[in-house]
């Protein structure tokens, strides 16, 4: 059993409450191409839901069971397309797929992870010919029992480093740390870094700054409630030490996930990892160096056999959300299979009534990312007993604003892994932590979203990002995808507040857009990313009205396009 803390009541957060929408997640996986199966693996196999392609769209990658490739699905403006890459044919039982530029080239290579024969490294060439390199990385060869890798730069040089945790029921192989050496080549450091080494039955970790020091600090989950969660405290000079006793993070539970978010937006991350019945473990951040356990206190224990979870903002009303994925028992029917936890603002959740329909598989990798870049974050959960994944797309009836933001490093890893991002608005501020391969075997989208309520302007944003540089952006506008290179400025055009004025919005037949540049087109799409409505112009025409009666009631995407910029945003019609 896991040690006892307190409970604390969540007081009220520095949020700004813009009221609950109508929340409705609707499984389209078949309607959108992807109504397939990783067939059964045992306890589940991971899911990726990450633009592999670098052109701006989510697409999803599934590890599969013994004797089935691993299956990639491009995302074609919103629907997605199942496509072959050149990639080394692999068969083998899979856990966890991780998109990750390994050699800091700017290029995408994948990792395989493997408890059934051994994990794959396979490099990008840059035209999307993948090699297998497992060996001349110096990675382990053999079958280690791997579950999850996830990815950080704990020294700071650039390149990303790899922790693999391995569930080795014989009680033999423990987790290894592997230092990237920046040569395509990497070195087992577990032991003079401070990993125990001995085997704990681990499925995943996560790299995360816990006491914001710019240190990247490892936090490990352990089965079995004979087996602690460790948390490793970056020291700063290549070594960690064990401060989970210090920390109260040092659990005695069936731990599944480790989850990292700033739920309280607070400025520290907090963890959520899942567990048996007995229940989940919430542990919030008391920004010095310890945590409190405040599930029971804000209704997120859960109280079934959980799997994975991830956070998100689903209504974009400015706080944090929580998706957590499980199974059912036919001893007890009262388990829940998933549950959707919405925020009340304050830091309290109470489990969705509406929403996610059919939602009874039974299921554990899930990962979040945005189908049709609306700014609204989606869910893709991979399903056990050869069902089909479930692709649950967010069609939750609200106007708020919102903000993607993509990371490009340069002194620091290419894709920005490790960094904190701050915004605030209307001096209300959030969070978001950057994780390479996160959840119970699950990879997010790299862009971050922030949902920012009826608020049409941000502040700024702040970037720290592992190389010691800070960046801060000043009056962004919204509803639009930054991409932030470390160390350079916005373009003017991005502190523009250039947001298309459209009303009313609910519409039941004619609605008004207004820009403040020409219009060259306009565009309306359905939730398949259909397109219904589509109208150009050739003159210099900066406001017009559409009329839409004939099209159904429901929820469409208007995209706005002129010469310099193309926004979206949600358009209901009643």
């Amino acid at each position: 059993m896991f040690k006892k803390y307190a409970l604390v009541f969540i007081g009220s957060f520095f949020f700004q409450f813009n009221g609950f929408a109508q929340l409705n997640f609707v499984d389209r996986a078949t309607e959108l191409g992807i109504g397939v199966s990783c067939g059964d693996v045992p306890i589940g196999n991971g899911i990726t839901f990450y633009d592999y392609n670098n052109d701006g769209w989510d697409d999803i990658t599934l590890a599969t069971q013994a004797g089935e490739p691993i299956r990639f699905f491009k995302n074609m403006n919103g629907v997605f397309i199942e496509e072959t890459l050149n990639i080394p044919t692999n068969t083998s039982q899979m856990k966890q797929v991780n998109w990750v530029d390994f050699d800091n080239d700017g290029h995408l290579d994948v990792f395989v992870t493997s408890n059934a024969s051994g994990n794959k490294l396979y490099r990008n060439d840059g035209n999307y010919n993948f090699l297998d390199v497992t060996i001349q990385s110096q990675l382990p060869t053999d079958n280690i029992k791997t579950y999850g890798a996830s990815w950080g730069d704990y020294n700071k040089d650039g390149f990303l480093d790899v922790f693999l945790s391995n569930r080795d029921l014989a009680g033999v192989i423990p987790n290894y740390l592997y230092k990237n050496n920046g040569d395509g080549t990497f070195s087992n450091v577990s032991e003079t870094a401070g990993i125990l080494n001995t085997s704990n039955l681990s499925f995943c970790s996560a790299f995360f700054d816990f006491n914001n020091d710019g240190l990247q600090d490892i936090y490990v989950s352990k089965d079995r409630d004979s087996n602690k969660n460790v948390l490793y405290k970056n020291n700063g000079d290549g070594t960690f030490s064990d401060v989970s006793e210090s920390s109260n993070t040092d659990l005695y539970i069936d731990a599944m996930s480790v989850t990292i978010d700033d739920y309280n937006s607070d400025g520290w991350l907090d963890i959520y990892v899942t567990n048996t019945p007995s229940g989940n473990i919430f542990l919030q951040n008391n920004g010095d160096e310890t945590f409190t356990n405040v599930a029971v206190a804000n209704g997120t224990d859960f109280g079934s056999i959980a799997w994975g979870a991830v956070f998100l903002d689903a209504e974009n009303d400015m706080d944090l959300d929580l998706y957590v994925s499980g199974l059912l028992d036919g001893s007890n029917a009262n388990f829940l299979s998933a549950a959707f936890y919405e925020n009340d603002g304050f830091g309290n959740f109470t489990i969705s009534t509406t929403g996610f329909v059919n939602d009874n598989r039974e299921s554990y990798s899930n990962a979040i990312g945005d189908i049709d870049n609306d700014g609204f974050s989606d869910i893709v959960v991979s399903n056990a007993d050869n069902d089909n994944i479930f692709v649950w797309k967010n069609e939750t009836q609200s106007t708020n604003n919102w903000l993607k933001i993509n990371l490009v490093g340069t002194q620091s890893n290419k894709k920005g892994v490790g960094s904190l991002i701050e915004i605030s608005v209307n001096g209300v501020k959030q969070y978001r932590y950057t994780l390479c391969g996160e959840g119970y075997l699950g990879q997010n989208s790299s862009s971050e979203i922030f949902g920012l309520g009826d608020h049409d302007n941000v502040d700024y944003i702040k970037v720290n990002w592992l190389s010691g540089i800070e960046d801060v952006h000043f009056n962004v506008s919204v509803n639009q995808t930054l991409n932030l290179v470390e160390g350079e400025k916005l373009s003017s055009e991005s502190y523009i507040s250039s947001k298309p004025k459209i009303y009313p919005n609910p519409v039941l037949d004619v609605v008004t857009i207004e820009n403040s540049k020409p219009m060259r087109e306009i565009k309306l799409t359905n939730t398949l990313g259909q397109v219904v409505f589509s109208k150009l112009f050739v003159n210099h025409v900066t406001s017009t009205e559409i009329d839409i009666s004939n099209l159904h009631i429901g929820q469409y995407i208007l995209i706005v396009s002129s010469t310099e910029s193309k926004h979206q945003q949600k358009l209901i019609k009643n």
